[in-house]
């Protein structure tokens, strides 16, 4: 999951239209409600029964490095399965609000169908990419971390001056807003030291966040990079003055 180092907000003069990724956070959400990672479906019980459900939950869902390059048919699907599940509640709304901040004005950019399949494609690759550096590695990977750091990283590229609100712990959590060019590089920056002192035991899949936001920055920058500028028109001349 995305480590929810800042409460992040945006603003805008109207409110885009964002069906897609209003979309997306209601299947997740549906999809781990019903499930046993909220443990509120009494179909799964409880205790030591409860997490046996669990552990199955991801291992069916979810990606398994040491079984995806096998060449079966369903570990291939697993990669985009796993987009959709979550592993705790933390995890969930980590996850949806970083798709809620990022995710309006990269739509609204995009297009609902390329950002649909940008979303997916990215979030596949993403997970792909972390499970052929750990190959050997037989736990299981769930979550739209992968997907959602390459919508960060799309949003950077298109809209790196757009204000990001922050709350730092290091400043008593005093909110801040700043620039995406500086809050993102620097959310980049913490996925990379993370990554470098990770442990092959359970925790965050911080290489999937760096591989999806290089995809996600990647992908906009050869799409949209070359975009044709609109020039402003020139402002009215004076009355009795002719235009040029």
């Amino acid at each position: 999951m995305i480590s929810l180092w800042s409460a992040v907000g945006r603003r805008a003069v109207r409110r885009p239209q964002a069906p897609v990724m209003y979309g997306l956070i209601a299947l997740c959400c549906l999809i781990f409600l019903i499930g046993p990672a909220s443990g509120l479906s009494p179909a799964y019980g409880s205790g030591d029964e409860l997490l046996a459900a669990q552990r199955s939950y991801f291992r069916h869902w979810g990606v398994i490095p040491a079984e995806l390059f096998e060449g079966a048919p369903r570990a291939a699907l697993t990669p985009a399965t796993a987009l959709f599940v979550h592993g705790s509640w933390v995890h969930l709304l980590g996850n949806m609000l970083f798709l809620y901040v990022f995710g309006v004005m990269t739509e609204e950019r995009m297009g609902r169908v390329e950002f649909t399949l940008f979303y997916v494609g990215c979030g596949y690759l993403a997970l792909l990419g972390y499970a052929a550096a750990n190959a050997d590695s037989e736990r299981s990977l769930v979550g739209a971390s992968g997907a959602i750091s390459a919508v960060l990283g799309a949003f950077l590229f298109l809209f790196p001056r757009a204000r990001v609100t922050s709350l730092l712990p290091f400043l008593f959590f005093l909110p801040l807003r700043f620039p995406a060019w500086v809050v993102l590089p620097f959310w980049v920056a913490l996925q990379w030291l993370a990554a470098g002192r990770a442990s092959s035991g359970p925790g965050v899949a911080y290489l999937a966040h760096l591989v999806g936001f290089g995809l996600g920055f990647g992908y906009a920058w050869a799409r949209y990079g070359r975009a044709t500028r609109v020039k402003a028109a020139p402002a009215p001349a004076p009355e009795g003055e002719n235009q040029p």
